[in-house]
């Protein structure tokens, strides 16, 4: 007995194949039939899609977001599932919702707005893989593990390398994590507390994750002076801890890279890593990822305070220094606007022109808005469409928004938020079409079935029988980001319904888009 019928689509299947048009037959939370012969379920008694002059792909795979915490804030992931995402990776940077180290205070307000949820903490991985589950969020939640929480857990924010004891300590969490449903293990390599990481120690890491069949998923440790080296670095790591290894947000950064794509692209297909990208030409972080290893937000009054402290932490900030990549050199404070910030006025403005308002120095507007919140955000616009263009054009480069779930009406709707939140997968789709950059079923698969099968989501990311059914059915021919700097929170056009494990989850409706939104995602486990 089928449970829902797609009849009349042109399926493009994620493998790279040629389109076909057929008729789909879900049966549960599967593909039970694909039938090219349109006969084969023309009396099927079932719910019917139209998907006459649509696509039908598999659901979008996002292997780099960072919606942790949004299945117990947030369950409906507007953002993520209206984009045509049915599965997500989250976990990145270093940064996962176990250890709660990694979490704090940030952790403790996403649980006091929804009372009815248990008090944080979760004694293991898989704990939280089952808080997911019971959140029962739209779209399926895989996770990694992060370094830089697992630092946090062993041994604080101390700036130091950890001795053997502590080593074997983090080891041992990797696997755990790893063998309770985590995919791999995170490092965030410019954030704290990973940034204090050197090589040897994230090997050793690795290989507790390698222990229990994980990959290893980096935010590197430089995006501009540093790409080549960085990306280096990530081989190695992936190399000696003897599991795969894959670079997230693929990008030349800043003047200092620029020109540099296919460059980049043949280090990292030589060196048999994997890669992402969001195809914009800005970056999305907090405002303290700008500051070195040695100037944490709560030191930087102390710090400033001191005629000789400041200048050092001006010239690190502005310049650099060895072990440490500026964000702002190369392309200047006035391409570094604010996100979101305590000062309402500052939101969506450059450094540049806060400080000029305020009569100071961008670096010491800079540290004002950190000490007032520090968690501040930031968008820097440090890419070039060239760059960007070359990498969405390789066949090998996962789509990933780098993002979060967001909705106008709920978690972030009032804040200037990155586009890619709203836009990143139909994006892609409408670059490639409108630049000719990859046909139809090349960067389909780039989305699909390359991710699934990078990150060990097993039997998503095809449409083939005994598949799951996660599905988006979407105008190829129109579908386009509608997502911008400047409007943020604004839907795509061209995606028509979205199915998770076999269930509408989300339809557009007459000449309104459609706005209810069924939950039918999952934890999805490593095996």
């Amino acid at each position: 007995m089928l449970s829902l019928v797609v009849r009349g689509a042109t399926v493009v299947d994620g493998t790279g194949g040629p389109p076909f048009v057929a008729d789909l037959g879900i049966d549960a939370d599967r593909i039970a039939v694909v039938a090219r012969d349109r006969e084969a379920l023309a009396g099927a008694d079932a719910p019917t899609l139209d998907g006459t002059d649509l696509t039908l792909a598999p659901g979008f795979v996002d292997v780099h977001n960072h919606a942790d915490l949004s299945p117990l804030v947030h369950p409906d992931m507007t953002s993520m599932l209206r984009q045509g995402v049915t599965s997500a990776v989250v976990g990145n940077c270093g940064m996962s919702a176990w250890p709660l180290s990694g979490w704090g205070s940030a952790l403790e307000l996403a649980f006091s707005e929804r009372d009815s949820l248990p008090a944080p903490g979760w004694p293991s991985f898989g704990d939280y893989l089952d808080a997911v589950d019971t959140a029962r969020p739209a779209v399926n939640v895989a996770a990694l593990v992060g370094h830089g929480s697992i630092r946090a857990q062993v041994l604080g924010d101390d700036r130091r390398a950890p001795d053997a004891a502590e080593l074997d300590r983090m080891r041992s969490l990797a696997r755990e994590a790893v063998a309770s449903g985590a995919v791999g293990l995170s490092t965030g390599l410019i954030y704290p507390p990973g940034s204090f990481a050197q090589t040897d120690e994230i090997v050793e890491v690795a290989r507790g994750a390698a222990q229990s069949g994980g990959l290893y998923a980096s935010h590197i440790r430089g995006e501009a002076r540093g790409l080549f080296d960085a990306v280096r670095e990530a081989v190695r790591i992936g190399r000696e801890a003897e599991l795969p290894a894959h670079v997230s947000h693929l990008k030349c950064e800043s003047a200092f890279a620029w020109g540099r794509s296919q460059e980049l692209l043949e280090l990292v297909h030589d060196s048999g890593v994997t890669a992402d990208q969001y195809p914009y030409t800005a970056w999305n972080s907090t405002l303290d990822s700008l500051l070195p290893p040695w100037a944490p937000v709560r030191e930087l009054e102390r710090i400033t305070a001191d005629p000789d402290a400041r200048h050092a932490l001006r010239t690190a900030v502005e310049e650099g220094e060895p072990g440490f990549e500026s964000g702002v050199a190369g392309v200047g404070w006035e391409s570094i606007v604010i996100e979101g910030t305590a000062d309402t006025s500052a939101r969506g403005r450059s450094m540049a022109a806060i400080a000029e308002q305020w009569g100071c120095e961008p670096i010491d507007a800079m540290v004002r808005l950190l000490i007032a919140d520090p968690s501040s955000s930031c968008i820097g616009h440090a890419m070039t469409d060239d760059d960007v263009a070359t990498i969405l054009a390789d066949p090998r480069v996962f789509v990933a928004s780098d993002g979060s779930a967001a909705a106008p009406d709920g978690p972030g709707g009032a804040l200037p938020v990155h586009p890619r939140n709203y836009a990143t997968f139909p994006r892609a789709l409408a670059l490639s079409r409108q630049q000719g950059l990859l046909p139809l079923e090349q960067v389909v698969r780039t989305m699909t079935s390359l991710p699934a099968d990078r990150f060990g989501l097993t039997d998503r990311g095809r449409i083939s029988e005994g598949s799951y059914a996660d599905l988006v059915l979407f105008d190829s021919e129109t579908v386009a980001d509608v997502s911008t700097f400047e409007s943020p929170h604004a839907f795509s056009s061209g995606i028509a319904a979205v199915i998770v494990n076999g269930q509408l989850a989300w339809q557009a409706t007459g000449d309104a888009d459609g706005t209810t939104i069924t939950r039918h995602g999952r934890a999805l486990r490593h095996r």
